[in-house]
């Protein structure tokens, strides 16, 4: 495409969805402004969800995710492309989480406020839409340690393999294999107490966890 005397080429996507996205993410830090808007709707949903399962409540959520992008539109032109840009993006969502819960906790609390941190863990959202059994993944998800939780979300959810997984949270691949392995185990202990108990929106889970 031309604009304003200039050639800018959008590449053939590819056709892994993490190609396409980072080919997305090339095209718009070449100037391509089409690019820069498919970018942003192919993975605002992945950011958000990402974000809420930090322990961001739903408008917290939806700020979050805004900064994300701002961030990440502002850092385009150092994305070389050496991880997907879905890995590149879900860094700088997890660091402005971090920022976020950072600043709270340097806020002066009210005398009768909770904790941030308590506040966001009660904050936790029901019934994402896209998530299948989405109120009971949801329960059972908020009562794994977060780093667990973040692993599990990361790789089983939103689908990064280990290794940018690791590179997500920022820590070795072996670590991230491990807390999935534990996070797993928890879920499908919880599903077969569930089970047992007859709670039929918990019941269903325990099949595709196993």
């Amino acid at each position: 495409m031309t604009r304003e005397g200039h050639q800018v080429t959008t590449p053939a996507l590819p056709t892994s969805r993490d190609a396409s996205l980072t080919a997305w993410a090339l095209a718009a830090r070449a100037g391509d402004p089409d690019a820069v808007d498919q970018f942003v709707r192919a993975l605002h949903r992945d950011v958000r969800r990402y974000v809420t399962y930090l322990g961001a409540d739903p408008q917290t959520a939806d700020d979050l995710a805004q900064d994300t992008f701002l961030r990440a539109l502002g850092s385009l032109h150092r994305f070389e492309g050496r991880s997907s840009a879905r890995t590149w993006l879900l860094a700088i969502a997890r660091r402005a989480v971090i920022d976020s819960f950072r600043a709270a906790a340097a806020r002066p609390r009210l005398a009768d406020s909770d904790d941030w941190q308590l506040a966001a863990e009660r904050a936790q959202p029901r019934g994402l839409p896209g998530f299948d059994d989405g109120i009971a993944l949801d329960e059972l998800l908020a009562e794994l340690p977060e780093e667990r939780r973040e692993a599990f979300v990361l790789t089983q959810l939103l689908g990064l393999p280990y290794a940018e997984a690791a590179l997500v949270s920022d820590c070795p691949i072996g670590t991230v294999r491990s807390r999935v392995a534990r996070a797993r185990s928890a879920l499908i202990a919880s599903l077969s107490d569930a089970e047992r108990c007859g709670l039929p929106e918990r019941r269903e889970l325990v099949g595709a966890m196993a």
